[in-house]
């Protein structure tokens, strides 16, 4: 479904990267109008911040909904877990964006190794943050939680408002791009800066791309995704 929010910042940039976070889509995959541009006042007084409204389609997180978890205000949730590594992990996260004021839903499984955490809620950007960086912190720190309470190792898959989800999708519409561009042209693409779990989803799409090869570049937070022919092209 179409959704539009509006957001201020003391930048337009600023602005639309909360509106993208809340979203939870990339910027080429939204439309964006900048409503003002920030105003600075005499001697600092009565500066306007810039003012942005950005639409995109977002999927309906409701329709997917099943077995659901309250978290946020509920001082007795106990969680659905089925292991005490998927328990720690979900009241980590409950408390976590609890704290930050975030509330909605919540629901978790385990899979072999792997324990997958979904949060659905209004107001989500706080927790995702700029390019995810948020949502990384905490899924990182839920990992360190779960493995606190598993004799053996443990991956916690963490999405908040679909983002991680929404975002693989445009990493690999973004690789496909550039690995046709390539074959197109020849010449090397070299991709946006991106984190280590993203530049994993690049290489892993392309690896199976007949002619293309990835490697990475450069220094974080910098480092991207270098795309070319393949040696026997």
């Amino acid at each position: 479904m179409e959704k539009t929010i509006v957001k201020t910042g003391k930048t337009v940039e600023e602005a639309i990267e909360s509106a993208l976070a809340e979203l939870g889509v990339a910027k080429e995959d939204a439309v964006i109008e900048i409503i003002s541009e920030p105003a600075g006042g005499f001697l600092g007084l009565g500066s306007k911040d810039a003012e942005v409204k950005v639409t995109a389609n977002v999927e309906d997180e409701a329709a997917e909904e099943e077995e659901v978890v309250y978290y946020g205000d509920d001082e007795n949730f106990e969680g659905d877990a089925v292991s005490e590594a998927e328990d720690a992990a979900v009241q980590f996260v409950a408390e976590v964006l609890s704290g930050i004021g975030i509330h909605g839903n919540m629901d978790s499984y385990r899979e072999d190794d792997a324990i997958y955490i979904s949060v659905s809620g209004s107001d989500c950007g706080a927790a995702i943050g700029r390019h995810g960086e948020t949502l990384d912190a905490i899924s990182y720190m839920t990992n360190l939680i779960a493995n606190k309470h598993s004799e053996d190792r443990v991956h916690v898959h963490l999405d908040v408002g679909g983002y991680k989800r929404h975002r693989e999708q445009v990493l690999k519409n973004l690789a496909e791009r550039a690995a046709s561009k390539v074959r197109k042209t020849g010449r090397k693409v070299v991709m946006e800066a991106m984190n280590p779990a993203e530049r994993r989803v690049v290489h892993s799409y392309l690896q199976d791309f007949e002619g293309i090869t990835t490697h990475s570049e450069g220094d974080e937070p910098d480092r991207r995704v270098i795309v070319t022919l393949s040696e026997n092209n």
